[in-house]
This record gives C-alpha cells, structure tokens and sequence, in this order.
C-alpha cells in the first residue's frame, strides 16, 4: 500500500467536500498542501497577503444571504408591503432598486419605526446596537443573535429560509398587507427624496478635484446592473452602495481578497459578470500587493481607488510641502494623512495590468469604460479626489464621530 502523506489527507478531504479553491500563503507546509490539492482537482490561488487570502476564503454573505432566502424574503417584502432595509453583507438579497427599499431613509426609518423584524443579521454597530439616538428605546425586534444589547420582543431562531417560508404560509391564510397610502409611508418617500436631492446636488459639481458624490454618480452611470461590487475603506463605504464589504468588524483589508475570489467563482461559472472593487486609499494600502495575485492569474478585476491622500481624509500636495519645510513630518503631520496623490495606478502597471490616474469626470469615464471592455488583465483607477471631501452632514453623529 502505497504511503499517504497529511497533506494528501488534507485535500482529498477537501475535495470530498466539494471544495473547488484553494487560497493561501505559500511556504511551509501550505507548499505540500496546495501540490496535494492542485494534484486532487483543487485550483490554487496563491495570495500575497494572510488576511486578504483568509477573508477570500470566507468569500459569501451571513444571515438571509447565507441561508439563500433570496426568493422567500423577496415574496415577504412584496405581500406585506412593508419598508425595507438591507445591512451591508445583506446586500443583494433584494435589489436595492427595490421600490419598498428605503436605504435612502435609513436613519428615520431606524429612529421612528413601531416594530423591526431582524432577519439573520446582529444587532451591533452597524445597526447602531438598537440603542437611540438611532433608534427608538422601545423598538421590538427579532434578532438572530437574540437579546444582544436589546431584548426581542419575539425571538425565531432558525434557519433564515425556512422560517421566512413559514411565515408566508400564515400571510396567504390571513391576506395581511401594510397600506401603501399611510403616513409612515410618506414620511420615509419624502425622507428619501430630500436625502436624494442633497445628494444629487452634491454629485453633479463641477468643482476639481471631485467629491465622493460626484465619482459615485459617474461610476453607477457606468457598471453593469449584474456586476459583483466589492467596497471598503470609511468614507467610501460609508458612501457606497455594496455587496461585499469590510462586513462586521469593519476589517479593513479583504476588500482585494473578496474581489479574487469572485472572480475565480465568475471564471468558473463563465457568468460574464464584471468584478468591481472598490477602495479607499487607506483600505488599498492593506493588500494592495494583490494586484499581483491579480495579474499572475488574469483576473479581470476592476480596482477604483477612491484617493482623498488620507484615512477620512488628507492634505493636498502643496500643504504636505509647506509642512515638511516646517521640520520633521513624523512629529507635524497628522495621523490621518497618507502621501498626496500617491500612484496606486502605477503600482498595477508594475505588474502588467493597466492603470489609470484619474482626476477629472471625463477622465473617470473613459478609463472606466476602457477597463469594462477589457477581459484580459485587471485594472486600476487611481481617482484623486479632494482631500476633504466627506459625506452629507449626519442628521446623528453618534457612531460617526470619535469619541475621543
């Protein structure tokens, strides 16, 4: 009988799971195990970094999007008539699209709602703990994770499917539906249309270097409705409107891995599906070396590096002079800065993909639509905005704010 080595054991038992990547950090022994793999029909993406290559292989979606409630809750949604709101790896479970989706209104729809039914997500800093300002004290919900920091009124725990497919055979019974023509309603279209009119206006200045509004607006004109958006970084998550991100620790650094991930999954089931990443500079800084893992493989992954020179935000180039003739940076420049107008873009073309520094709209267009007909290799878009540039004023700035 021939010898069985652990490494084999490990990856026949892998491949017995159906398994179909491999992601890792090559040297010793991940060398012995990704040859058993390969050599067992298992594809192996060799990663740069240990956190982008552990967070792609996590690559998916808790809660309704773990547990592929995607046509249950979409029914639900409808029958009831009722608001919705999507949490950050929640998204895609519904459209965002949706016209009972009121992302655009979350605040007041958090602050005033009677009751919140919680589907497979936590109760935690993303929804702001369930704790006013954001929400009201007296909020009943059913949660996941039940009685975190608010105690549910009603707690279903189960499988998310299974249970939203129960309570649509009680609605067919009882023929509930919440009125469209209600106050509650028109309280959250007008919030919506006020919050969208702030933002359109913010969008459509012509003032350079652009704002995160302005790069966002131009962006969505541009990607495919079906494409995979990958985002993290503050401002730019904060922002944006995503399907992978940072997720519930707000880990910053597998926004790169997430983006290999998909792509092989895209490769595999040839869905002509484009992969778009999104990153804040600060965000891009931590695995920024997979632009490599990148082009070694030739995926096609769009990279938008959302580039204010800092984390929040930074200082032009003309400020970061006059501060270095004023002595050493280290004990002048503030923590949040990075080195203005850095060449990310550059850091691609290194490596044979294509790169693009971006400072005007028409600029973000044409680079963008370049990338979008290129099948081939991966590209970047180092689009520099203004350094201050943040979000809309928060109507609370509890847990947008330090608390220093």
């Amino acid at each position: 009988m021939d010898e069985v080595t652990g490494a084999q054991l490990i990856a026949e038992s892998l491949k017995a799971q159906n398994v179909e990547y491999m992601f890792g950090i090559v040297g010793v022994p991940v060398i012995e195990v990704a040859m058993a793999a390969q050599a067992a029909g298992i594809r192996y993406v060799g990663m740069r970094n240990e956190q982008a290559a552990v967070r792609t292989s996590m690559y998916g979606r808790p809660g309704a999007a773990y547990g592929r409630a995607e046509t249950a809750l979409r029914e639900f949604v409808e029958i009831t008539g009722l608001p919705f709101l999507p949490t950050p790896m929640g998204k895609g479970v519904l459209p965002d699209d949706h016209p009972n989706c009121v992302a655009a209104a979350r605040s007041r729809a958090l602050l005033e709602a009677d009751v919140v039914l919680l589907f497979g997500a936590r109760l935690n800093w993303i929804l702001h703990f369930g704790l006013p300002p954001r929400f009201n004290p007296n909020v009943d919900l059913c949660a996941e994770e039940m009685g975190n920091n608010v105690s549910p009124a009603v707690a279903l725990l189960g499988d998310v499917n299974a249970i939203v497919i129960q309570l649509l055979e009680i609605l067919h019974k009882d023929g509930w539906k919440y009125p469209s023509a209600t106050e509650w309603w028109s309280t959250l279209k007008d919030k919506m249309v006020a919050n969208a009119k702030i933002s359109k206006a913010l969008a459509l200045q012509s003032t350079l270097p652009m704002n995160y509004y302005t790069v966002f607006h131009h962006i969505s004109q541009l990607l495919p409705h079906d494409c995979i958006i990958v985002s993290e970084g503050a401002n730019t998550m904060d922002i944006g409107r995503t399907m992978l991100d940072a997720g519930t620790f707000g880990t910053m650094g597998v926004g790169l891995g997430f983006a290999i991930a998909a792509a092989c999954v895209e490769r595999s089931e040839q869905s002509n599906q484009r992969i778009i990443c999104v990153e804040g500079d600060s965000a891009f800084g931590f695995s920024g070396m997979e632009v490599e893992t990148m082009c070694r493989y030739n995926l096609p992954v769009i990279i938008i590096v959302v580039n204010n020179n800092g984390i929040y935000n930074g200082v032009d180039a003309e400020t970061w002079k006059e501060m270095a003739k004023m002595g050493d940076l280290t004990s002048i420049a503030p923590p949040v800065t990075l080195l203005p107008e850095a060449r990310y873009d550059e850091v691609m073309t290194a490596f044979g993909g294509r790169g693009f520094l971006v400072r005007t709209v028409e600029e973000l267009r044409s680079a963008l639509q370049l990338s979008l007909s290129d099948w081939e290799r991966p590209s970047l878009l180092n689009v520099l905005i203004e350094p201050s540039s943040d979000r809309k004023p928060q109507e609370f700035p509890w847990l947008t704010r330090s608390n220093l």
